[in-house]
């Protein structure tokens, strides 16, 4: 079974929001202290392979980093920024999904802005920074599932 995983980090590198979306949990978001190897394992249980975008470079290494989870070695890993490549779509997710007439509710949020929204609810209590952030995480997730299916398609049609 297939998982889509993306992770956001706060200005000093810490993960906050861990991300993952699989057809047979929905979507699962660890926040700030549940950001941990366990909780991590825990959501993971029962899949074979990991889809990110520019994963492999960056939301893995700092997983490992981070975490100690070295989940390039104990999962497939499925890069769709690599896939998206071959078929000459080019740019960050959020240019891919335009490309592709993926829509989202958090048009033109960047990473930066979820990096500053965690700054708002840690500094100063705004849960609405974070009910943005962990909207915008969810439409990652989900939208890397939404772009996996728009690659098959272009597989299969050469």
């Amino acid at each position: 079974m297939r998982g889509y995983l993306d992770i956001e980090t706060s200005f000093e590198g810490a993960i906050t929001v861990i991300g993952l979306y699989a057809d047979d949990r929905g979507c699962i978001q660890l926040v700030g202290p549940q950001v941990t190897e366990v909780s991590l394992y825990r959501a993971l249980e029962g899949l074979r392979t990991l889809c990110t975008y520019n994963g492999s470079r960056f939301d893995l290494p700092v997983i490992r980093r981070r975490l100690g989870a070295h989940l390039a070695a104990e999962f497939e890993s499925c890069d769709l920024m690599l896939e998206c490549w071959r078929f000459n779509l080019k740019g960050g997710l959020k240019r891919v999904e335009e490309q592709l007439g993926i829509q989202r509710w958090t048009k033109g949020l960047s990473g930066f802005d979820a990096m500053r929204l965690w700054h708002r609810y840690e500094a100063y209590g705004d849960g609405e920074a974070l009910a943005t952030l962990l909207e915008y995480n969810r439409e990652d997730v989900v939208n890397l599932k939404r772009l996996d299916g728009l690659l098959e398609d272009l597989r299969r049609c050469g």
